[in-house]
C-alpha cells in the first residue's frame, strides 16, 4: 500500500531528518511539508491546538494521530487516550513513542462507543473529503460519543485564496463544488497518494453539524483563516 506520509513520519523517527513531503493540489503545487511537524511538542503547536489539549476530558480518541503529538501529551497527563490512526507505519511509530493503545484502522471501521473527547487536529474536515462525505463523518463520530461527550475540530477559510488585490474573489463558473473541496496529491520520496481533503469555513461547518443533529461552537480563530469548534449533541 501507498503511504507517503506515513513512510515520511517512519524515516524522521528513526533517522531524525528526512525529505520533505511535496503536496500539489487543484489549487496549489509544489507545498512543502517537513516531516518534523508531525513530532512538534505542545510548545511548537498553534495556539487553537494547544487549546483542543486544554479542552480535552474523560475518555479521549484522537483521530489521525499521525505521530502521536497529540495523544502523547495528553497520555502522560493520565488521560485514557485510543491514537486512531489507519497508516500502518505511522501507527508503529506511535507504538515506538510509547503510546499504550494505537488502533491502525480507517474511522469508518471504527465502533468503539463511549469516548468523552473525539479530537479532529491537523484541519480535521480533511477526512470528510466533501461536505457529503463531512456529514457522513460526523454522523459516525456522533455515534461513537458518550452522552454527554464533544468532538473538538479544527479547519480553515481557504476563500483567501480566490480574493483579488482590490478585494473581489473570483470562482469557478465551471466547478459547482464547494470551494473547500481539494484534491491533493501528496509525494515523498518515490509514493505518491491522492485523495480528497476538504476545509470548512465556520459557517459551512456550523451547517453540516447541524443536519447531522450536532450543535457548533466556535471556540477559537487562529490568526491565518484557521479556528477550533467544538460540537456537541
Amino acid at each position: 500500500m501507498c503511504d507517503p506520509i506515513g513512510q515520511a513520519i517512519h524515516d524522521y523517527f528513526e533517522n531524525r531528518v528526512a525529505e520533505n513531503i511535496v503536496i500539489e493540489t487543484n489549487y496549489t503545487e509544489d507545498e512543502l511539508l517537513s516531516p518534523s511537524w508531525f513530532f512538534r511538542t505542545t510548545d511548537e503547536m498553534p495556539s487553537i491546538e494547544r487549546t483542543a489539549l486544554r479542552l480535552c476530558s474523560g475518555k479521549i480518541l484522537d483521530v489521525g494521530a499521525a505521530a502521536g503529538c497529540h495523544a502523547l501529551p495528553l497520555q502522560e497527563q493520565g488521560f485514557d487516550v485510543t491514537a486512531l490512526e489507519k497508516s500502518m507505519s505511522a501507527a508503529e511509530v506511535m507504538r515506538k513513542r510509547g503510546i499504550d493503545n494505537v488502533i491502525c484502522t480507517n474511522i469508518y471501521q471504527f465502533h468503539k462507543k463511549g469516548f468523552d473527547t473525539i479530537l479532529m487536529l491537523m484541519n480535521g474536515t480533511g477526512i470528510g473529503g466533501t461536505l457529503t462525505g463531512l456529514k457522513d463523518l460526523l454522523l459516525h463520530l456522533k455515534s461513537l460519543l458518550a452522552k454527554d461527550g464533544k468532538i473538538l475540530i479544527d479547519s480553515s477559510d481557504i476563500s483567501y485564496l480566490f480574493q483579488e488585490s482590490d478585494g473581489s474573489f473570483w470562482i469557478n463558473l465551471a466547478n459547482d463544488n464547494y470551494h473547500g473541496e481539494m484534491n491533493y496529491t501528496v509525494n515523498y520520496k518515490n509514493q505518491k497518494s491522492s485523495f480528497n481533503w476538504l476545509f470548512a469555513d465556520f459557517d459551512t461547518l456550523e451547517n453540516v453539524a447541524g443536519s447531522a443533529g450536532l450543535k457548533c461552537k466556535l471556540v477559537e480563530d487562529g490568526p491565518h483563516y484557521d479556528y477550533l469548534a467544538q460540537l456537541t449533541q
